[in-house]
């Protein structure tokens, strides 16, 4: 059985930082591509980064770019996103996603939710002007 598992989050003010984690079991973690979502209050869930399988290549959102950060450890079964100088647009629920790489042909940028089998609870994150 496959469990997703996310921790971090809160709340913060504008100009803050936060760490998200995400810890899989029940697969061969590095099997599988991991990315992160975010869905902002009454809007649709977005992409925000992704990283391959062995963590030596990661994509990420403009909106974001240079302030958050995809990172891995397969050693652990974990994927992080760090994330600084927080806005108020940056509130939302995030998701951690993971979809198996041997299969994957997708574009790393941007993928769609459909393009993942597996995602974690959802963590709340919330930026306080």
């Amino acid at each position: 059985q496959v469990q997703v598992a996310q921790s971090g989050g809160g709340a913060v003010q504008a100009g803050g930082s936060l760490k998200l984690s995400c810890t899989v079991s029940g697969l061969q973690f590095d099997d599988y591509v991991m990315a992160w979502f975010r869905q902002p209050p009454g809007k649709e869930r977005e992409w925000v980064s992704t990283v391959n399988w062995s963590g030596k290549s990661s994509w990420i959102d403009g909106s974001v770019e240079g302030r958050f950060t995809i990172f891995r450890d397969n050693a652990k079964n974990t994927v992080s996103l760090q994330m600084i100088n927080l806005v108020p647009g940056d509130t939302a629920m995030y998701y951690c996603a993971a979809a198996y790489s041997l299969s994957w042909d997708k574009s790393y940028y941007g993928p769609s939710t459909t393009d993942f089998q597996y995602w974690g609870q959802g963590t709340q994150v919330t930026v306080a002007s």
